[in-house]
């Protein structure tokens, strides 16, 4: 455990270090410095994770004095040997790709264009495992030309200097001994500063944790192997780096689609610190709903924090046409004369998730929590069919303010193919958690003990007094297809029996009460009319 804290310090240490070189350098705050600093840290866990896979080939070179020179007295023959022997994720780089090589050229003329030219020499030779692709298929650069967001040139060999000397004092190669479960913690203090929607109205970067673990024990509580997981709107990948370790990386391969450049490079980044490099080829950048990469894929389970509200009026006419008719069965939302922002887009994503489960597939999606009542329209006639199909396993309402970034009370509906509506679970757990305030805002935070009640009472399927009940497709049908836990809570009626002379005395108390009411309301009466009559024209 202290190991353990000795390497998430030390990782923080580096982030900031790399986070000081750029204010130094006039990057502080700019819209740039998140690319150079996720860009950079990658660029170091890929080079110490090499270095660690190779040692581990090559015994012979853990002493070495200079790695990579090492590496260089190397035959052709024998480097490309041992890059073979090496596991399809680990990342394939020459001697003079690594840091320890560019920290001896330092000082040489140009150091920022040998830097930028390594960079991109690595993009180039990992394309085929660590590029994001597009809808079309064209891939992007792991890496862009970093020195080139210093606006004065002469200023760029002393940057990119700097910042090799700050990952020269660090290596992860001994994090790779074994298993730690502080990624998700350093991937969320490496994106702290940029966790906001700048990159782009549709990026939804960030699920709590609480909801992603809660979604992920719920949608697999037995062992499973072999799996596709697949998430529409990926954001930085919270959900499915839940859903992923809760089945086991080397079980599952994982899909996604994202409208944003910047939340794809992020997912990218979360993939790889968490052993899910082999998936990178999966994550697609484009629109899911107008143009889904995936539209004939099914999948085993999927996950989503899809985004509510959008304007999505620009591509409305593409969505009506004949290979979406399947996909969209109960419609698609009006675009309305004002206040085309708060288009509901979840509806579309929400019925884009029911097309793309296999027949034993499964799903958990966040909803507005106004979705599990609604009486009428597109929300309705989805309820109808997921009852119809016997699809719904079960909902639970969140507490209010558990998104930071939203004060939309917001439920989870959990989707399952394989389950009959005899035993549908429906929790309220909107009274549970605690608020703290964060910066401006007031968010509520579940304890461990609320997750695993949450957790346990839905998976046993029990019913708990003004919290939870289990209904039969028959009695949802019967509520209007409500999928609200409050409309089936047992409305309760307390009785106390009194004599008659109490009864006399409380019907009594009543009646005085309202004379004097009646009283007061007399006055107010005359005092109203008096006024009224006491206003003259001028």
């Amino acid at each position: 455990m202290t190991q353990d804290i000795n390497f998430m310090t030390k990782t923080k240490a580096l982030i900031d270090n790399l986070k000081s070189v750029c204010a130094n350098y006039g990057l502080g705050n700019d819209g740039n410095e998140f690319k150079i600093i996720t860009q950079v840290f990658l660029y170091k866990f890929l080079n110490d994770k090499f270095r660690y896979a190779v040692k581990q080939e090559n015994p012979n070179l853990v002493d070495s004095e200079s790695f990579s020179a090492a590496l260089k007295e190397l035959s052709d023959d024998d480097y490309s040997d041992l890059i073979d022997l090496l596991d399809p994720n680990i990342p394939r780089l020459q001697p003079e790709h690594l840091i320890s090589h560019l920290f001896t050229k330092q000082n040489d003329d140009d150091f920022a264009k040998l830097f930028d030219d390594t960079l991109r020499q690595i993009s180039i030779d990992n394309a085929e495992v660590f590029s994001v692709k597009s809808f079309t298929g064209a891939k992007d650069t792991l890496f862009d030309e970093l020195s080139q967001y210093i606006s004065d040139s002469s200023q760029r060999d002393a940057f990119c200097k700097a910042l090799i000397n700050k990952l020269f004092e660090f290596s992860f190669e001994e994090m790779f001994e074994q298993k730690y479960d502080f990624f998700a913690t350093i991937f969320e203090y490496l994106i702290k500063d940029y966790n906001t929607d700048s990159g782009g109205k549709y990026a939804e970067y960030y699920t709590p944790h609480a909801v992603a673990r809660i979604m992920a024990q719920i949608l697999v509580p037995e062992p499973v192997k072999g799996v596709k997981c697949y998430d529409p709107s990926a954001g930085s990948g919270t959900l499915l780096m839940s859903i992923a370790h809760q089945i086991g990386e080397e079980n599952c391969t994982i899909y996604s689609e994202d409208i944003s450049q910047k939340s794809s490079n992020m997912l990218r980044l979360n993939l790889v610190l968490n052993d899910l490099t082999h998936s990178i080829p999966n994550i697609i950048k484009t629109n899911t709903v107008d143009k889904p990469y995936y539209l004939e894929t099914k999948f085993d389970y999927i996950v989503s924090n899809p985004p509510f509200k959008l304007d999505f009026s620009d591509f409305h006419a593409n969505l009506d046409k004949d290979a979406f008719k399947k996909r969209f069965f109960a419609g698609i939302p009006n675009i309305p004369k004002s206040k085309k922002e708060s288009m509901s887009i979840y509806l579309l994503f929400i019925q884009h998730i029911m097309h793309s489960l296999n027949d034993i597939g499964k799903a958990a999606i966040v909803v507005p929590t106004g979705f599990i009542t609604a009486q009428s329209g597109i929300e309705k006639k989805i309820r109808e069919r997921l009852i119809e199909n016997d699809w719904l396993r079960g909902v639970v309402s969140m507490p209010s303010n558990i998104f930071a970034s939203t004060g939309t009370n917001v439920s989870v509906i959990f989707l399952d193919k394989k389950v009959d509506g005899k035993k549908i679970v429906l929790m309220d757990a909107s009274k549970l958690g605690e608020t703290i305030k964060e910066g401006k805002n007031q968010r509520t935070v579940l304890t461990q003990t609320e997750e695993n009640k949450i957790i346990e009472t839905f998976n046993n399927k029990t019913p708990i007094e003004e919290v939870s009940v289990v209904v039969s497709k028959e009695e949802i049908v019967a509520k209007n297809y409500s999928f609200s836990a409050g409309q089936y809570f047992e409305v309760k009626i307390e009785y106390t029996d009194i004599t008659a002379d109490e009864f006399t005395a409380k019907m009594n108390s009543f009646e005085s009460n309202l004379k004097v009411l009646f009283a007061e309301s007399k006055i107010l009466e005359e005092e109203i009319l008096n006024n009224l009559q006491s206003i003259k024209y001028e």
